[in-house]
Parts: C-alpha cells; structure tokens; sequence
C-alpha cells in the first residue's frame, strides 16, 4: 500500500446503451445514495425520537459538456422534454486508469432526461458553450 495512489477524477467515460455516437463530458454528478428515514415519537420519551430507515434515495445524475450540433444524445433529450417521448435507457460510467481501463465502473439504471440547459452567452468571456443534461435514474450498481 506504500505505492498506492487514489485514482484522479478527470480520466472517466460515459456510455449510453440505445443512443448512437460517442460523449466526451467535462462533469458528471449526483452518483451518490442516500438512506431515508422515518422519525417515530415514542409515548413517554420526550428526549429524542427514533430514527428508522425507510429507502434509498437517488439524486437526479448532472451531465455537463461542451455543446454539440446535431447529437443524437440531444435529440432524445428534446424528444423526452418536448415531446413527452421518453425513452428510458440505462448507461454506464466508468473511472479509467492511465491505460484507458475501467477502474470502477457504475451501471445507471433506467435514466431518462428531465432537463436539458445551455450555459450562460456572455461577449466579455471566451470560454466553451456548455449544455448540462441532467437525468432521473432508478439506481446504480457499482462493479
């Protein structure tokens, strides 16, 4: 464990099952689970009440990258936004090591989008357009 290094978040690879293409992404967020609880009053114990877990909690999954014209990734954002035509489908991101390998790999289940948004348009700055996609999802498992 002398030589070991926590892996850098920057190298990863997002993987859609059913839409066509390659997506390059500058961030990804919301992978995390959260446990729900209950709180239940207990009749004579007035100091506290109990805490009890409920389910798991899943936040919306956050998409961030430079804009592109024409991907097939924004047409089945639009059509499920706009249009009402939602596809769900499931993805995979996965941190990759310096020879481009899975280090660990999320398997995001059902995701469907529920926002899409460009960035600010500002003359006084040169920087990137982004578009953030941001997607609903069941849950993930981790490999």
């Amino acid at each position: 464990m002398a030589n070991y290094y926590p892996p850098l978040g920057y190298h990863f690879r997002v993987e859609f099952n059913n839409i066509k293409g390659e997506f390059q992404f500058q961030s990804v967020a919301g992978l995390n689970i959260e446990l729900e609880t209950e709180q239940i009053a207990e009749g004579g114990e007035n100091r506290f009440k109990h805490k009890l877990p409920v389910r798991t909690k899943f936040p919306n999954l956050v998409l961030k990258r430079g804009v592109l014209v024409n991907s097939d990734l924004i047409k089945w954002c639009r059509d499920a936004v706009e249009g009402f035509d939602i596809m769900p489908t499931d993805l995979t991101i996965s941190l990759l090591n310096e020879e481009h390998e899975p280090l660990i790999t999320w398997n995001v289940v059902h995701a469907w989008p529920v926002k899409w948004a460009v960035g600010d348009l500002n003359a006084e700055e040169s920087k990137i357009a982004i578009e953030t996609i941001e997607l609903v999802y069941n849950y993930f498992n981790i490999q």
